[in-house]
């Protein structure tokens, strides 16, 4: 099982490897695409992506593969991140699929857990509560291949 720190500092690498997009824009936030986004889970993943997250329209004009984004400022998706380990941190269920939170500076990192790839949904703060919001990825997250490990 890895430790938290090693769980955090990953994490940290990769939300500085990803964007910096939780603050406000008026034009399409530059994403870059995880390192598995072109596999079969992740497009039918994408495929899978609501029209519209809490009544915020998806953003026209994000092209990395398996990323989109809805509202301002934005809410976004990301698959083909690695899996996730086994970890300390509290998995939160929300309909069926399970979630690792992580605090950012200016909202929550959620990762799929027990998917291979897993799907990352940034959220910013100003959504807050932001696991409130994870009902809209619970489809897409589905469409993703398991790797048998569940919230406990």
């Amino acid at each position: 099982m890895r430790s938290r720190s090693h769980v955090s500092r990953t994490a940290a690498a990769l939300s500085v490897a990803a964007v910096v997009v939780l603050g406000g824009c008026s034009r399409p936030p530059a994403i870059t695409a995880a390192p598995r986004a072109d596999t079969d889970g992740c497009r039918a993943a994408a495929a899978a992506y609501p029209a519209s997250v809490s009544s915020m329209a998806r953003v026209e004009g994000v092209t990395a593969s398996a990323t989109a984004a809805w509202g301002d400022p934005a809410v976004i998706a990301r698959c083909g991140m690695p899996p996730l380990a086994p970890t300390e941190v509290e998995c939160v269920e929300v309909d069926g699929v399970g979630w690792i939170p992580q605090a950012l500076s200016d909202g929550t990192r959620f990762t799929s857990f027990g998917t291979d790839p897993a799907l990352e949904v940034l959220v910013p703060s100003r959504y807050a509560p932001e696991p409130l919001l994870l009902p809209a990825f619970s489809k897409a997250a589905k469409a993703l291949p398991t790797n048998g490990l569940q919230c406990r």
